[in-house]
């Protein structure tokens, strides 16, 4: 009783700390991994506070936030505001944002004026809560705190008991004509901000898109006014202030909207009806701790827990919400919508692992995340590979085939399967506007929308030619993926014809394959193949290799579907495990991008799966930390985190939209997933360790299970997945060989 009174009376105290006894899973979350520069890495993560996809996060701003730069840097010492934010990773950009700032003195309205130190000892940082002491000129404290609700939140500033007490609302920067409106009255500040980062990088202009704010005070300020409003080159930020009384403890409330200023205030008034800091707090670390104690750990440290449960934070933060109230704004037309949307597809990197994850995770959003993919191909006429919130053109493939054709698999009905296809069949057999007088080149600015650059070639030639389309090495291949893909979204819809083309028409990955080099190769139009090249190579010329972030060892087993084919085309199963040894031994993977991400796992198909179970562990410990430096590469919305998780259950799906997963070394002694349909999935490994890394046996609900793979269908049965682990490799499960895709 005594030790229970503690722990009640420490988190009355420190909203940052729980009592061992009574931890919940919110907090072990450390949402500052992933925000510092370190020896491993840079993971471009932010200290959101928001719920699981809200449509804006929360973060403390200690830089101006633009393409390849985030709000938040652990390594800076001052804040220039609290964004709400809507930049999904570090190399995007961000749109409709809004920054408060709470000052004494004199009025600075600049980022680099208004800035104040603060320090991470005096931080606070949870996925439902953010707070900080910022240092005044005068050496008094300024205490900001944070919570959030899916699209608002409510800030709580503390003033010293001398001077103006002001919150600044930021509407927009230098060069943007953002707009900011004050009514004392109401004791409101609403405005507007049009800026949209990525807008050079897609092909339409949106007249109609702004993201817009209310902002709304408790207390009644003594002054209210607009600053730069005047300017109408707009050289200067745009926005308003508000002051009060010193030593005031000044509440506010901020709703954002992609609709109105009217539907801003809406969402206020329904997702934050009331002036209760500590009620919505608590409302945000339910719905956290609802989600993140779906899974659950034993055998593992407290710091090992809040390595994975961060990242469960961040594979639960995309894509994000972009409906409101039952409508939404549409960046494909420009115009308002009846429905639900979503946007913030990282999918070139998040089709890999990420998604799979929130089928298991998160299915009840499945059929919303798919249908706004079609709502987009409907408005926009392409389901897109990067939305930001409008096309972006960034990365290559049309791998929403890939989540449509996972989400077919796997039961998913709630979302037109008859325009699925029409969407799928669309990036399989369209090319792009200019497809043959563009090389659609990496971020190429005001283009039509990329779709599958070079399918022109691709349906003539068999592959795309390195001189006619940039990246065209990487395309040919992750092409054939899609067409996999397009195969099952065929079959599944009663198209046996179409079933059997695409299914064909994906083996076109074997045309890449060189067997002087023993790897991957792209080809000229002439058919010769084309200088190796990539980014080790010391001409620097990745378009004549036709490469996208990587080279021929990383893009040599990028087939997702056919490795049995490669296999075969190095020599059988012997061949393509020593192969595999040159990849790993001549440090050509690199994890912190995503081409390299199911590697590990491919011992499983050459009959050597201890070697994918000793590599998957080596991987996990060197490229995932547990502090602020604990990301190697960029996050991109989930699927580095996604990958770790996987791998610690102890299987990963490495072709995602066939519903089977690879299985790989189980990280700790019991792992449970609850599931939606109230099954539960039970991972055990008796005897686990950190030397004990080798399965020695394995069983399936009580019966023995000889190959390296879990299914769909198994885990949502509720599966007893058990495991014997030992020190040394045993040859479980060595027997098994994947089936040849059928050539005719």
């Amino acid at each position: 009783m005594f030790i229970r009174g503690l722990c009640l009376l420490a988190g009355f105290l420190f909203a940052n700390f729980a009592c061992a006894a009574e931890r919940d899973a919110v907090s072990y979350v450390n949402p500052l991994i992933g925000t510092q520069k370190s020896a491993i890495g840079y993971g471009g993560t932010m200290p959101f506070v928001t719920p699981p996809f809200g449509m804006t996060n929360w973060t403390p701003q200690t830089r101006q936030n633009k393409i390849s730069v985030t709000s938040y840097n652990y390594d800076d010492t001052t804040i220039s505001g609290f964004i709400g934010t809507h930049q999904p990773a570090i190399w995007m950009g961000d749109y409709g944002y809004v920054t408060l700032m709470p000052q004494t003195g004199e009025l600075r309205t600049s980022p680099e004026d208004r800035k104040l130190p603060y320090w991470h000892d005096r931080e606070t940082t949870r996925p439902d809560y953010y707070g900080v002491f910022l240092d005044t000129a005068h050496g008094n404290n300024i205490h900001a705190e944070m919570t959030a609700t899916e699209r608002c939140a409510m800030l709580r500033f503390h003033f010293p008991k001398s001077g103006v007490a002001r919150v600044l609302v930021e509407a927009s920067r230098p060069g943007v004509r953002g707009y900011a409106a004050v009514n004392v009255q109401a004791h409101e500040i609403t405005g507007y901000n049009p800026h949209r980062m990525d807008a050079h990088l897609g092909p339409y202009e949106l007249p109609n898109f702004k993201g817009y704010f209310v902002i709304q005070f408790r207390q009644a300020p003594t002054e209210a006014k607009t600053y730069g409003m005047e300017d109408s080159t707009a050289r200067k930020s745009l926005g308003a202030y508000a002051e009060f009384r010193a030593g005031e403890t000044v509440d506010v409330r901020v709703g954002t909207s992609f609709l109105s200023v009217d539907q801003a205030r809406s969402n206020l008034e329904h997702e934050m009806p009331e002036w209760n800091f500590e009620a919505v707090r608590q409302r945000l670390q339910t719905v956290w701790d609802e989600k993140l104690s779906r899974m659950q750990v034993s055998g593992a440290t407290d710091q090992e827990k809040t390595r994975l449960y961060t990242a469960l934070y961040h594979a639960l933060l995309y894509p994000r919400i972009f409906s409101e109230d039952g409508h939404y704004y549409s960046a494909f037309d420009d115009q308002v919508h009846a429905g639900e949307s979503y946007t913030a597809y990282s999918i070139w990197d998040t089709f890999r692992a990420e998604n799979s994850l929130l089928t298991l995770l998160a299915p009840e959003r499945i059929d919303g995340m798919i249908s706004a993919l079609l709502q987009n191909y409907k408005e926009g006429g392409w389901m897109p590979k990067w939305p930001n919130p409008s096309y972006t053109n960034i990365m290559i493939g049309t791998h929403a085939d890939s989540l449509v054709a996972e989400a077919v698999r796997k039961g998913f009905h709630g979302f037109d399967r008859e325009l699925a296809w029409q969407a799928v069949y669309k990036d399989a057999m369209t090319p792009p506007d200019g497809d043959t007088t563009r090389r659609w080149l990496d971020r190429e600015e005001h283009t039509p929308y990329e779709a599958r650059g070079g399918l022109t070639y691709y349906k003539q030639l068999g592959f795309i030619p390195t001189d006619k389309t940039d990246e065209a090495s990487s395309r040919t291949l992750e092409d054939s993926y899609d067409d996999w893909c397009v195969a099952q979204v065929a079959k599944a819809t009663g198209r046996e014809a179409d079933y059997r083309f695409f299914l064909h028409r994906s083996l076109n990955d074997r045309h890449l394959y060189n067997p002087e080099l023993g790897l991957m190769n792209g080809k000229t139009s002439d058919g010769r193949w084309a200088p190796i090249g990539g980014p080790r190579d010391t001409s620097g010329n990745r378009s004549i290799a036709g490469w996208t972030e990587g080279d021929a060892w990383a893009y040599t087993w990028a087939p997702l579907h056919d490795q049995a084919g490669l296999m075969q085309l190095i020599g059988g199963a012997e061949a393509y495990d020593a192969k595999l040894d040159l990849h790993f031994s001549g440090g050509h993977n690199v994890h912190q991008n995503e081409p390299s991400h199911h590697y590990g796992y491919l011992y499983d198909f050459g009959g050597q799966p201890w070697k994918t179970q000793a590599k998957v562990r080596e991987i996990a410990a060197a490229e995932y930390g547990y502090d602020a430096g604990g990301l190697d590469g960029d996050d991109d919305c989930g699927q580095m985190s996604a990958w770790l998780l996987f791998t610690a259950m102890g299987f990963y799906p490495v072709n995602p939209a066939s519903g089977e997963f690879m299985i790989g070394s189980p990280m700790y002694r019991n792992m449970t997933l609850k599931l939606d349909t109230g099954k539960i999935l039970q991972i055990e490994a008796e005897n686990n360790s950190p030397k004990n890394v080798y399965i020695q046996s394995a069983t399936l609900n009580d019966k023995p299970l000889d190959l390296p793979i879990i299914t769909w269908e198994q885990i949502q049965a509720g599966a007893k997945l058990h495991f014997v682990m030992g020190p040394q490799p045993s040859h479980w499960a060595s027997n098994w060989r994947p089936n040849l895709i059928p050539t005719k």
